[in-house]
């Protein structure tokens, strides 16, 4: 008989800070996922307008922007391992009163709550991984993390298939954040065997950027242009298209299906391009997944109705797979003793887009139609390829082309 604990205590310290990053990172992504399923059945319940959903969803992922950099700061003191489980354990808490609330304005003031512990989970738990695994394997674990993270946001509308069917988003929301609690309450008795330390120096040969000059900064910039970007398109993308998919005429089962689709061709997309990113390099994978991204966000609009479910997975992609490669990257412009804090301020760039996005998007769609803000949202795809151009000269050749 297997046992779970020995293979958990026998596990290297590298693999072992790999898993629990992994494991908050679904229910992080499951939290701030949860939305997207439910955000129909909410327009539908409080009447609410295209540019109200997206203030929930704009504002939920500002208040997770809100606490990424200090976090960084606090983690010296505090220590990673209690920031995420609090984190997480505050955004659980968060959910019950979104569940609860009766009115916008309450939903909304618990969205800013809840949200606000979400601020812990992607700039540590990257940063912890990223100083646990050397440079030739670094993309591959974030990539892992990250996979891991779309496995919770795959779980959010198989959630909603289930529960919301028969009980609505708020019995959703109060069936994960009760889950979630239990969760991470029993995760504390793990704390003594997760020994999330910085490494040692190691001397090696290294593929990283990071030089110590204002070259190392402004490619770091530029990278955050890159995700701020990204994030964007991402953001508005899940927040409107259950609604070009409603607008087409699906039922709510049918969209449920089409999100799990979309999300799951977005967890494959993560970890294939993590992989992908150490052999071809970050500029490759960018022109392939949004170009692919900008295509496919025109095609939902007006591909025929029976290719949907195909065109959700690569959209998922496409979507998707630029961020393993950007986050991985990262680590490259910035020294192993100040990661956890650059990776607050990255996300937090990449936050901004993802608060400022949906609002944008839904306004056109009050003011012209959701079809014309998912034409938009195809341009702006677009415009993430020639940016990305500028990071040429920062970047160096990746290590297969080294050996070629």
């Amino acid at each position: 008989m297997i046992n779970p604990l020995r293979f958990w205590t026998r596990a290297p310290q590298a693999r072992r800070t790999l898993l629990f990053a992994s494991a908050t990172h679904v229910w992080s992504d499951l939290f701030f996922a949860l939305y997207a399923p439910l955000l129909p059945l909410i327009k539908d319940d409080l009447d609410l307008t295209f540019t109200e959903v997206a203030m929930l969803k704009s504002l939920y992922a500002a208040a997770s922007a809100v606490l990424q950099v200090p976090v960084g700061f606090m983690a010296d003191r505090v220590g990673e391992f209690w920031l995420l489980v609090g984190g997480n354990l505050w955004v659980a808490v968060g959910l019950i009163g979104m569940a609860l609330a009766p009115s916008f304005v309450l939903l909304l003031a618990f969205t800013l709550l809840g949200g606000l512990g979400g601020g812990t989970q992607h700039p540590l738990a990257s940063g912890i991984v990223s100083r646990a695994y050397d440079s030739r394997a670094r993309a591959t674990a974030v990539g892992t993390v990250n996979f891991a993270g779309d496995l919770g946001k795959m779980a959010a509308p198989a959630f909603a298939l289930v529960v919301a069917v028969s009980y609505g988003w708020r019995g959703t929301m109060l069936v994960i954040g009760i889950g979630a609690i239990a969760f991470f309450l029993a995760l504390m008795f793990i704390r003594r065997s997760v020994e999330i330390d910085r490494p040692e120096p190691v001397e090696s040969k290294r593929a990283d950027a990071y030089d110590g000059t204002d070259k190392s900064i402004t490619g770091f910039k530029i990278l955050s242009v890159v995700g701020f970007i990204d994030s964007a398109i991402r953001a508005a993308a899940l927040t409107f298209v259950p609604f070009i998919l409603e607008d087409r005429g699906m039922e709510s089962t049918e969209i449920f299906i089409m999100l799990i689709l979309l999300l799951a061709g977005g967890a494959f997309g993560k970890y294939l391009c993590g992989w992908f990113s150490e052999r071809h390099g970050l500029i490759s994978i960018v022109w392939v997944t949004k170009a692919s991204a900008a295509i496919f966000l025109v095609a939902t609009i007006y591909a025929p109705m029976v290719t949907m479910a195909p065109l959700m997975v690569l959209l998922g992609i496409g979507l998707n797979g630029t961020s393993s490669s950007l986050y991985a990257t990262v680590a490259s412009f910035v020294p192993q003793a100040r990661r956890s804090r650059m990776y607050g301020f990255f996300y937090t760039t990449n936050e901004i887009g993802s608060f400022a996005a949906p609002l944008a998007f839904g306004r056109v769609a009050d003011v012209f139609s959701i079809r014309a803000s998912m034409a938009l949202m195809g341009l702006l795809a677009a415009t993430i390829l020639p940016v990305s151009l500028a990071l040429r000269g920062f970047l160096r050749p990746s290590p297969a082309w080294e050996e070629a």
